[in-house]
């Protein structure tokens, strides 16, 4: 019964007219910016974050969300269409649907992408409603050296997932880390890192940061490889799947949903990773696996499932323990601390209203998804035709305005353009950015629980193992080292990263 008079509270807070209309807006922008490629979701946020922080916090972090999943329901738009995915996750979208609109089946495929979309994203928001208040209640067991270890595993795992080169990637964390450390030291007072500008006594701006190395950075690059994009036809029609469409994306869709509702939760990028993985299985238990790269339904049906399941799980970490599993919910983390929020388990006992109300509006948000996506595919096709020439003025733009509105400081903008330039050059190494970020927005949280772990254990390094889920914690990060730098694996990601190069 407890769960039910939570997520009525939940549905209460969310289905305000205050918060429908963020709701709204977030999924409708979040759609917008899935359709035009190379913008993506992550920049995206990072853009509209100075915005948010004149709202409500339920009511910004409910936008944010919806900007999220809506990206996810978006990119399968142009992956269809365009064969160009808006978002990362759809890649895997792209192979067979678009072989179906080169077929004439185009609107089938729209529709079943948001059909699958729509149930794995009511299931996975069931399960974030189900299992967030359990590991709320174990969170709050932990301790300093819990949260240390459970940060490493957090780093760790976002180097695993990282593609590429696995010393590029640590490098990042490192990078992301050193960052962090900007500022003034939280025990002693003393400016430390700061080379004498007053501006950096609080820390680098991780508006400006997060801004420069995904927005700026990405503008940068798609300046520099602007790929015409030939929509495939002006008018898509038939947009509900046949009886035979249904019978074989049932299966799939089941499929994706459970991978996806797995997959989502693990740091570094769940719902690509969970979309990968229910092609390869789609494929191994397909009877007719030839099919696979020419229009398979189950080739649609499946991944779409899977990255949207992703997208809602990977809140859960966000939410009970104030973990971020993916860049996007590292910029939810620190929209929540700029905000004044906590992230951790004590946000659930203290602001109920805020946590079931986040829960309540993704389903409220993927239903308006179906409602709105399909009737308006019409306009997106019509959007894709823009010039991207025309829209980076206006992104740079509302970068620069939104960044100087945080604190009104010019000094913000000079930050903003410089890390531009770096994510920039992180792209033409290619070194991922995500770990950084992940590093930068967990190093104080590392640091502050490591300092506070040895003060507790009087300089006692021992505590970080003899502590039972400290202990555990730490062992499941070394194996996952050990398993990223084992020759084939080592291989393996290498081999995908030059593929998607």
């Amino acid at each position: 019964m407890e769960l039910f008079d939570n997520l009525a509270l939940g549905f209460y807070t969310a289905s305000t007219l205050h918060n429908l209309f963020f709701c709204l807006i977030g999924v409708l922008l979040g759609t917008l910016i899935g359709v035009l490629p190379g913008i993506g979701a992550t920049a995206t946020i990072a853009m509209l974050l100075p915005i948010t922080f004149q709202l409500e916090p339920v009511s910004s972090l409910i936008m944010l969300a919806g900007i999220y999943y809506g990206a996810q329901y978006g990119g399968s738009t142009t992956a269809i269409l365009i064969n160009m995915p808006g978002e990362s996750s759809s890649a895997v979208t792209a192979i067979d649907g678009y072989q179906m609109a080169r077929k004439g089946k185009a609107g089938a495929a729209l529709a079943i992408a948001a059909i699958g979309s729509f149930f794995a994203g009511t299931v996975a928001t069931f399960l974030v409603a189900v299992f967030a208040p359990p590991l709320t209640s174990i969170a709050l067991e932990f301790g300093a050296a819990e949260y240390f270890s459970l940060m490493v595993v957090g780093l760790v795992s976002s180097i695993a997932l990282a593609h590429g080169s696995i010393v590029k990637a640590l490098a990042m964390v490192v990078l992301g880390l050193l960052l962090g450390l900007v500022g003034t030291d939280i025990y002693s007072g003393t400016p430390r890192f700061t080379l004498g500008i007053r501006e950096y006594a609080d820390g680098l701006n991780f508006v400006a940061v997060a801004v420069g190395v995904f927005g700026i950075a990405e503008i940068l690059r798609n300046l520099e490889d602007e790929r015409t994009r030939t929509v495939l036809m002006a008018k898509v029609s038939g947009l509900l799947p046949t009886k035979d469409d249904f019978k074989k994306m049932v299966g799939p869709v089941l499929r994706g949903t459970a991978i996806g509702s797995a997959l989502g939760i693990l740091p570094g990028g769940g719902a690509i990773l969970a979309a990968f993985a229910s092609y390869t299985v789609e494929k191994r238990v397909s009877k007719n696996p030839e099919e696979f790269g020419h229009g398979a339904i189950a080739g649609v049906a499946g991944p779409e499932s899977a990255n949207n399941a992703g997208a809602q799980t990977s809140f859960i970490p966000l939410l009970t323990l104030g973990i971020p599993a993916n860049p996007v919910m590292a910029l939810m983390v620190g929209a929540m601390i700029i905000q004044g929020i906590v992230p951790g388990p004590n946000v659930a006992t203290e602001q109920p209203a805020l946590f079931w109300g986040i829960i309540a509006s993704m389903w409220i948000g993927n239903l308006m998804l179906v409602v709105l996506n399909l009737p308006l595919i019409g306009l997106w096709v019509k959007l894709l035709t823009i010039p991207y020439y025309v829209l980076f003025p206006i992104i740079m733009a509302f970068c620069a305005i939104g960044v100087y509105s945080v604190n009104s400081n010019v000094f913000d903008l000079y930050a903003v353009a410089f890390f531009g330039f770096i994510g920039y050059a992180l792209v033409k190494l290619r070194c991922e950015p995500a770990p950084l970020l992940l590093g930068f927005v967990l190093g104080p949280l590392l640091e502050e629980n490591l300092r506070r772990a040895m003060i507790l254990s009087r300089g006692d390094p021992s505590t970080f193992v003899t502590r039972p889920i400290s202990a555990t914690l730490l062992l499941i990060a070394v194996l996952v080292l050990v398993v990223v730098f084992l020759p084939s694996v080592k291989k393996k990601r290498e081999e995908v990263f030059q593929d998607e190069g």
